[in-house]
């Protein structure tokens, strides 16, 4: 896309917090161009955070947000959604600490975006263009970042339990690519975690109403959405990570067995040194990305 875009008109949904329990209004307005995406509390004053790395929190069990004291949580789906679907600018009105779970997938923020309609804006859109590839690795998960002429990921998986095993998602991601292969993936957990989970203040919210849970050897929910819909959930939560670069991204991510804290260092060291990337606008981007060599570490295929 050369230019920016928002949403046409308002919307808004309801919900719990996955984590808190906690009732919450949420609300998407149109915004100016230039202004990004900005997350604002309006129980606290109409206190503004912008969905940047610098405003991190905490990234553990979801990805948090906090400016000054104030927190909000849980923006993953929401952003992944917005991100993907190449909205540049709107403010998210919430009031309280937790953006709504609803059904533990991005699919109700696309629907809702779809009900807003999307609005061109005059200013032209700048992209992040990864220039020289980056890895970030710890303890066995990877993740790494190279040139490329388009955003798309590669994320792999890997748990010991029957329904899951080792999973592979690639894609490369669009507005339509999203809604179809990734939108509807709900997160998941093991029954086995969930007293440890309530007894630190997490999942509080949580049910078979939106995520997945596994039992030591099968499921409690009817069924899944997709065969493979644990990695597809992964890879949502990583594009969620990735919107807090704050411009849309021309490069190609490959994943393995990473989590939220080592997409947020990535997006990290990626901003912290400017010879890795530039800004560009899509006309001077055109055929100007040099497709490099995947690492050696490179994320690898599924058996």
């Amino acid at each position: 896309m050369a230019y920016q875009t928002t949403i046409a008109r308002p919307v808004e949904t309801a919900g719990i917090g996955l984590h808190t329990a906690v009732p919450a209004r949420l609300r998407l307005l149109p915004a100016p161009a230039g202004t990004g995406i900005v997350f604002r509390r309006t129980d606290l004053d109409d206190f503004q955070i912008e969905a940047r790395a610098e405003n991190v929190a905490r990234v553990s069990y979801a990805t948090s947000l906090m400016k000054r004291g104030v927190l909000i949580s849980t923006t993953e789906h929401l952003l992944a959604a917005l991100y993907a679907s190449g909205v540049d600018n709107v403010i998210v009105e919430l009031d309280a600490i937790e953006v709504p779970i609803l059904d533990g997938s991005s699919q109700p923020f696309i629907e809702l975006l779809a009900r807003a309609g999307l609005r061109r804006q005059r200013r032209r859109r700048r992209y992040l263009q990864v220039l020289r590839p980056l890895e970030v690795a710890e303890d066995g998960r990877r993740i790494c970042i190279y040139p490329a002429e388009e955003f798309s990921i590669r994320c792999f998986i890997e748990f010991p339990h029957p329904c899951i095993g080792a999973q592979q998602v690639e894609l490369c991601v669009h507005r339509e690519s999203f809604a179809r292969e990734l939108a509807p993936a709900r997160t998941f957990g093991f029954l086995d975690d969930v007293e440890r989970l309530r007894a630190m203040g997490l999942i509080r919210g949580g049910s078979l109403e939106n995520a997945i849970v596994l039992t030591r050897d099968g499921l409690l929910n009817e069924g899944l959405r997709f065969p493979d819909e644990f990695v597809r959930h992964k890879a949502l939560d990583l594009i969620g990570d990735l919107a807090l670069l704050g411009w849309p991204l021309l490069g190609r991510v490959e994943a393995h067995k990473a989590g939220h804290a080592l997409h947020v260092a990535l997006v990290s060291r990626l901003l912290a040194d400017r010879s890795l990337w530039k800004l560009t606008t899509a006309a001077e981007s055109a055929g100007t990305a040099r497709r490099v060599p995947r690492s050696r570490h490179a994320v690898p295929a599924a058996p």
